[in-house]
């Protein structure tokens, strides 16, 4: 039997939907590693994707840690490596990860900082992709304080775009400019057409504004729906010339575009923004902070390190569960890589 580890599991009495508990480590597919985990990172949709599962579920997608079990099939990382990786269930002191969704550390890289990296990262980095080249375009980011905001604003801007950035108040703009915006909005107060590109992440209202603000031929990139508004079009404002607004769910073999994104933050041209970091017992504290939009960018919790210092039965010696993990966090406190 696999031994016990405490994990973050759907718990529909609790009151966020999630609770603590004592779980069976899991047993990795040949094709996944076994990672101990230290650091997870919140999404705005972790607590909705908690009432979708059933109870007991282990939560989470973010997770930076070290491998303890190499996969079976030879592929992936080695037993020892640190790395940051994408998967369901990552909130776990133990996590199986596909070795396709993950990358490696890079030296004397800030975990606790790359936990925030893996789905705000890859989503601003595909969605832009998908819209083609953006060199001269110009681009408006919606939601741009959040995580999946700021990471598309410097994408865009080391794209070649005119990147405006949008937040939903003024004091939620601050820093952007650094991060490459040429302008911060107030929804879409100042924001004049014709946009090309348009990459949401709130929805409702903003996102039908947004849609009748593009150039012929411009495309909307739908990728969260952070206000769970309805966004309700005028009559009429699909006729006319080409505009698109495009859904987004890619998610699959991310782990070379982790490793993109990991070496852009090392060699400084991508900032991670963590504007809130504390232990994952204060997951409850962290997603009210988060809901009621008094974070910067993204929220990174540590995880308590498994005992005996990670050991993992089966795995060898000097398995270890918190190489270079940072210590002494705190709410509040933030963790830019650089």
């Amino acid at each position: 039997m696999n031994p016990a580890v405490t994990a973050v599991v759907a718990d529909p009495a609790a009151p966020f939907g999630w609770a603590r508990r004592e779980v069976a480590a899991p047993e990795p597919a040949p094709s996944q590693a076994l990672v101990a985990v230290r650091h997870v990172s919140l999404n705005h949709g972790d607590r909705r994707y908690a009432t979708l599962v059933p109870a007991g579920t282990v939560l989470g997608w973010d997770a930076t840690g070290t491998v303890v079990r190499a996969a079976a099939d030879g592929s992936g990382p080695a037993a020892g490596s640190e790395v940051l990786a994408f998967g369901a269930g990552a909130w776990s002191q133990l996590a199986a990860f596909a070795v396709e969704d993950i990358a490696p550390l890079p030296a004397g890289a800030d975990p606790a900082a790359h936990a925030a990296l893996p789905l705000a990262g890859f989503t601003a980095l595909r969605a832009l992709r998908g819209a083609g080249s953006l060199l001269g375009r110009r681009v408006l980011v919606t939601g741009a304080s959040g995580g999946v905001g700021r990471f598309a604003v410097q994408l865009a801007a080391l794209g070649g775009a005119e990147v405006i950035a949008s937040v939903g108040a003024a004091a939620r703009g601050a820093g952007l400019e650094r991060l490459g915006a040429s302008a911060v909005a107030v929804g879409l107060d100042g924001v004049d057409g014709p946009l090309d590109v348009v990459l949401d992440t709130v929805g409702g209202p903003l996102l039908a504004g947004a849609y009748a603000l593009l150039a012929p031929g411009g495309s909307l990139l739908s990728v969260g729906w952070s206000s769970g508004e309805p966004a309700t079009l005028e009559p009429y404002a699909t006729f006319g010339d080409d505009r698109a607004i495009r859904s987004f769910a890619d998610a699959r073999a991310v782990g070379g575009d982790l490793a993109l994104l990991a070496r852009l933050a090392a060699s400084g041209r991508l900032s991670i923004e963590v504007g809130w970091r504390g232990s994952w017992e204060q997951l409850d504290e962290a997603a009210a902070a988060l809901a009621a939009r008094e974070i910067a960018g993204k929220a990174v919790l540590d995880v308590d390190p498994l005992p005996g210092g990670g050991a993992y039965a089966g795995t060898g010696a000097g398995a270890g569960a918190g190489a270079g993990a940072s210590a002494g966090a705190g709410a509040g406190s933030t963790g830019a890589a650089r």
